[in-house]
């Protein structure tokens, strides 16, 4: 796209952080000093993150940056002198969600003492914030595919596969070569990071009894996907998270024998 090619130079300098290296006033640049961004260029950035969230919410990351764009109305180079690509715009999205559930799970660990509590409490919140919109295929892979198949519903992922290994219940990272990945969509230690203390979860409240022994950290993460429909009206959607929330938390739950 000529518009992504023109913008590349000015974009890369700004898509991470928010600031531009240079030195006022001599026209130098200097990687030592930086200049915060000017008022309208942070409320576009602010316009943009929250668009592309509601758009790849909505749409999936698959959306096209002019959607991103028109709902952040801004012109599509705007966006462009932002992520010099829509990777970069989707890596940056996905880390901040993965990141979000991450903390989120850690809440309820430290906040509750009952295992199926704190459990049901991460879901609760990760899915009333809309997170399941916005999990990036790294994590949703997580034991879902075998190795070498063919056709999954995640092949779409351009990262490094998550599994457990056979008869240990362990996570671990595929390399990227054997994954046949084209790229990183979220960093692999975010990933993991959100793996592990979502496994504390499961180990928690399976130990505990009160988890079905089959339930795995995959598991969990496809309800947040699952209990989390786009609809149009918010009222709505709302009602029916947490509707559907409240039958997959039934179907997690162990039964006496």
């Amino acid at each position: 796209m000529h518009i992504q090619d023109s913008h590349w130079t000015s974009a890369s300098a700004v898509a991470s952080g928010g600031a531009v290296g240079a030195t006022a006033g001599n026209g130098r640049g200097d990687s030592s000093r930086t200049t915060p961004l000017r008022v309208d260029a942070q409320r576009n950035l602010e316009h943009v993150l929250r668009a592309a969230r509601e758009v790849f919410g909505e749409l999936g990351y698959g959306a096209p940056m002019e959607d991103v764009a028109r709902r952040a109305r801004v012109g599509v180079g705007t966006v462009y002198r932002r992520f010099p690509s829509k990777d970069v715009l989707v890596r940056r999205i996905a880390e901040e969600e993965t990141s979000r559930l991450t903390d989120q799970a850690r809440s309820a660990l430290g906040q509750e003492d009952e295992p199926w509590s704190a459990l049901s409490r991460f879901l609760r919140t990760s899915v009333a914030s809309g997170a399941g919109r916005l999990l990036p295929p790294q994590v949703l892979r997580v034991g879902v595919a075998d190795e070498g198949a063919e056709g999954s519903l995640f092949d779409e992922a351009r990262v490094p596969q998550q599994r457990t290994q056979p008869g240990t219940g362990e996570l671990r990272l595929v390399p990227e070569e054997s994954a046949g990945s084209l790229g990183s969509v979220v960093d692999d230690a975010g990933a993991a990071a959100l793996l592990e203390v979502v496994g504390q979860l499961v180990d928690r409240a399976r130990a505990a009894g009160q988890l079905r022994p089959d339930v795995s950290v995959s598991d969990v993460l496809l309800v947040i996907a699952t209990a989390a429909p786009s609809l149009p009206d918010a009222a709505q959607q709302a009602a029916a998270s947490a509707r559907l929330l409240d039958i997959l938390l039934e179907g997690l739950r162990s039964r006496p024998l």
